[in-house]
């Protein structure tokens, strides 16, 4: 077949995605059923959906790597060809050179054991194999200028960079052959709101400079109205709006077009969330957590992960810590946990010192702190049914009998709204949504009646309809069950509008602690008003 064999489509698409249907292997059910998009170049369009839509298997689809023995139909042109008729090595080819991939989490996809410029010089040497050493190192390197990385950093390896730097890797890769096309999948989801922003930011300027197109596949529908000129909802296999952004965000036509701009209001409007109470229930007092790095044996050096932080939580109080990474929010988690041990001050739980416990006595403490994890999915055993995994906790801290635990576990699930109960008791967590999967960390983290929920990026990987949803239940059980609540994330707005008091961490320290409303109206610190700025609102966009 002719590599440059046209097709019947617009002079202008880049993309003419036409009736795609895709079933996969040993299923019945049509992921794709009936999907039309068309892109136009330089064009800048996000393809929203919740979990399940078919959101990653129309980036599989565009890049032809959907699992062998997949069912697919239809027509799939991109810059002339149908990527459904072309062979194999015809498909390497366009790969790279019509087709850019950005992927959700670059670290899974770099190879550790060769330097980011040897990844460039790799992919350009595939592609052009005729060309000198010389021409692939300077290409290689100017691709890494573009994407705002030093060219003294060229000989790094992946793990020597942070999350951002190996997005902007991710970012160089796709654009090396200049194509006419860039799919990004969830770029930003594991990072923070401050490099997310810098990221897209990035990402729009070069598709612009290089007039590509850019397909953001993503569940954060204020991120995609942000930096796409048109959205398009999937829903069940197939577009159900198709909206140039601010006509979407202003009216909606489909239900789930609806939905999602519904719960993304809500999630930035202050809810009418309880009022706390005067009793402080955890004070923190001059904390550090300090890790020691060896450089020589005679030299000890310290990473300050947290130094001299203060803090208090009332009951039935929501305190928020925002931050970007390497902040210290995972370290304050773990360190009021009792998982790692701190170098100096005080953690007092009711007025007690934590550090003056021993056996028992700090045991029972500790279950009035509990834990709602980031990954729902990697904190569930695999091998324990939701009802064994609620009821988990109450035996081993010998609270109940087993009899007596299952009907706890029971009343719980019926709480975090996982009825009927009959329906899901049973089930082990592969079998579960993202949502559900939450629901049942909740339920779990529930189970010894704690004082204090810990909140630990617990809806970061959730679409904006299911965040709302589990926002909204735990609102729902702090004023049931009148529990103080640390929410830690990086997104500024979802804090803002969740949590009655902000607190901003930097390099370990507070940078920056009030009232939310404050915060996000008059932020003092300067990385505040970055994270301010950075935060994608739907009601800044009307």
């Amino acid at each position: 077949m002719a590599l440059l064999q046209l097709m019947n489509c617009s002079e202008n698409d880049v993309l003419n995605i036409k009736d795609l249907r895709i079933c996969y292997p040993g299923s019945k059910r049509w992921v794709l059923d009936g999907f039309n998009l068309r892109i136009q170049r330089g064009e800048r369009l996000a393809l929203i959906g919740s979990s399940g839509s078919g959101k990653s298997t129309v980036a599989k689809a565009i890049l032809q790597i959907a699992p062998p023995g997949s069912i697919c139909k239809g027509e799939l042109l991109l810059d002339g060809f149908d990527l459904m008729k072309v062979d194999c090595h015809v498909l390497q080819k366009l790969r790279g050179e019509l087709i850019g991939l950005v992927f959700q989490d670059p670290a899974s996809r770099l190879n550790p054991l060769i330097t980011v410029k040897e990844h460039l010089i790799d992919t350009l040497r595939s592609h052009k194999p005729e060309k000198s050493f010389s021409w692939l190192r300077s290409r290689a390197l100017e691709l890494l200028k573009k994407v705002g990385i030093n060219s003294q950093r060229a000989d790094s390896y992946p793990h020597e960079f942070s999350g951002g730097m190996r997005q902007r890797v991710a970012i160089a890769l796709a654009i090396a052959l200049n194509p006419p096309l860039i799919v990004a999948d969830e770029p930003t989801s594991s990072l923070d709101v401050s490099i997310a922003n810098q990221i897209m930011g990035e990402l729009s300027m070069l598709c612009d400079e290089l007039g590509c197109a850019l397909l953001l596949i993503s569940h954060d529908l204020p991120l995609a109205s942000k930096w796409c000129h048109r959205i398009s909802i999937l829903d069940q296999g197939r577009i159900v709006e198709d909206r140039f952004t601010k006509e979407l965000l202003i009216s909606p036509k489909s239900s789930i077009g609806q939905r999602l701009v519904l719960a993304a209001r809500a999630r930035e409007k202050e809810r009418s969330i309880i009022q706390p109470g005067e009793e402080v229930l955890l004070q923190v007092d001059r904390l550090r957590c300090w890790h020691s790095v060896n450089a020589l044996p005679w030299q000890s050096k310290w990473i300050k992960a947290l130094n001299e932080i203060s803090f208090s939580l009332r009951v039935g109080e929501t305190l928020g810590v925002v931050g970007v990474s390497g902040c210290g929010k995972s370290t304050l988690c773990r360190s009021l946990l009792g998982l790692i041990p701190i170098r100096g001050g005080e953690v007092k739980l009711s007025g007690i010192d934590l550090a003056s416990l021993r056996h028992r006595a700090l045991k029972t403490a500790r279950r009035s702190v509990q834990m709602v994890f980031q990954d729902p999915f990697s904190s569930l055993n695999p091998k324990m049914t939701v009802l064994e995994a609620v009821v988990d906790p109450l035996l081993i801290h010998h609270v109940s009998n087993k009899f007596i635990a299952n009907e706890q576990a029971r009343d719980l699930l019926e709480q975090v709204g996982l009825t009927p109960v009959e329906d899901f008791q049973k089930r082990f967590p592969h079998q579960l949504s993202g949502g559900q999967q939450q629901r049942v960390v909740i339920a779990r983290a529930l189970a010894l009646k704690p004082r204090i929920l810990i909140c630990d990026e617990c809806v970061s990987m959730l679409d904006v309809e299911i965040q709302a949803e589990i926002l909204s239940l735990l609102s729902s059980l702090q004023k049931t069950f009148g529990l103080a609540i640390l929410f830690i994330t990086h997104d500024l707005s979802v804090a803002s509008s969740f949590c009655h008091r902000l607190i901003v961490l930097d390099r370990g320290k507070i940078v920056e602690e009030g009232p939310s409303e404050q915060i996000m109206s008059e932020p003092k610190a300067s990385l505040t008003r970055e994270l301010v700025d950075g935060s994608p609102r739907i009601t800044t966009m009307l």
